[in-house]
């Protein structure tokens, strides 16, 4: 059986439910999916799956704590994570770890779908996934997107070079973890076993820990050694869409989005905060791209409960909003975080002398 599943809690209500209408509508009513569980905070995201028939709440508590467990004994060796966590005030314990329940996406490789499409919650379907089930009857993981032009942002590449980890060839396999379709049964405990055992011999130092679902994500899928399709560097031009919210040109057309008359498979508010999303869900005037479009499918069910925007209200704009803590890291690997901070300052000052 194929299906979807993503990660999810009570505070991306909204989102997930802008997310399960998109996959209603454009994949279908029936399409299954399952809800990995991101923490215990599950109540309002439980009274939303009760009335959708297709969609479940992933409850294999073993697998779930396999994959927290694993986690934690990846992150214990790397020699300066947690350091590197606590100076930036994302973690408040020098014992702790940061975001570390995000691995539990994973869970997917002990779930009910033999193949199956993993997304963010903060996605939007647009289209059917069958060219991405049909890539897995000859790949181990199929993927969609832009990244594998920039794989600074999945490892360390003076660390990945110094060592040999891994060929030109397999760099350019780096993709967003927050679009992958795989197979169930992939990483057994031997297997698991194995990849700390080599993360333990050095390898570790080649993860970036600003970027910790992304840099465990793309060690798992290249390091063994499978077969990676992405359908970005395979599809021809004329099928070939993007897929990221920062892409300005992308047009609606009753509320699917197309780039250059090619509809997109989804769409990914990568840039835009839950909080954001909870906020203009709740009738907030502040302005993303393709607000219209997300709000569309977050009031799919509902629209008479869509939040209705005065013409003559300028909103604010969502770079505007994004965290002004003076601590905030750089999300780039080769970029420093001072220079980060400055520069992001700036724009946050341009973004919103510049309105829209």
């Amino acid at each position: 059986m194929n299906g979807i599943y993503t990660l999810a809690n009570d505070k991306v209500y909204d989102q997930l439910v802008a997310f399960l209408n998109s996959i209603e509508a454009n994949v279908g009513p029936d399409f299954p999916v399952c809800i990995i569980p991101f923490d215990d905070q599950l109540d309002q995201v439980k009274a939303e799956i009760a009335n959708r028939p297709n969609v479940t709440l992933f409850d294999d508590q073993s697998s779930i704590n396999r994959w927290d467990e694993f986690t934690r004994k990846i992150w214990d060796l790397h020699p300066t994570a947690k350091q590197y966590w606590y100076r930036d005030h994302l973690i408040s314990d020098p014992n702790d770890y940061w975001r570390i329940t995000m691995r539990r996406k994973f869970c997917a490789f002990d779930g009910p779908f033999d193949k199956f499409v993993f997304l963010d919650a903060d996605t939007l379907v647009f289209d059917s996934l069958d060219v991405v089930f049909e890539r897995l009857d000859d790949h181990d993981w199929v993927v969609y997107d832009f990244m594998f032009r920039q794989p600074n942002q999945a490892f360390d590449l003076k660390v990945v070079r110094k060592l040999n980890l891994f060929t030109e060839e397999q760099l350019s396999k780096v993709f967003c973890a927050g679009f992958f379709a795989s197979h169930k049964g992939f990483f057994d405990e031997a297997e698991m076993q194995g990849l700390l055992k080599q993360l333990g011999s050095g390898e570790i130092t080649a993860l970036v820990p600003r970027i910790p679902d992304q840099t465990i994500t793309n060690y798992m899928a290249i390091r063994p050694g499978r077969s990676i399709c992405n359908l970005a560097q395979i599809l021809p031009a004329e099928q070939r869409a993007g897929n990221c919210v920062t892409s300005p040109h992308f047009e609606n057309v009753d509320g699917v989005l197309f780039d250059r008359g090619i509809r997109l498979t989804y769409v990914h508010f990568i840039c835009v905060t839950s909080k954001i999303l909870t906020r203009v869900a709740q009738g907030e005037n502040i302005y993303f791209p393709y607000r219209d479009v997300y709000l569309h499918y977050r009031f799919l069910r509902e629209p008479e409960k869509a939040p209705q925007f005065p013409a003559d209200e300028t909103p604010v704009y969502y770079t505007a909003l994004r965290r002004k803590n003076r601590y905030q890291p750089s999300p780039i690997p080769w970029l420093p975080t001072p220079i980060y901070q400055r520069a992001n300052r700036v724009g946050q000052k341009v973004a919103t002398w510049f309105g829209r």
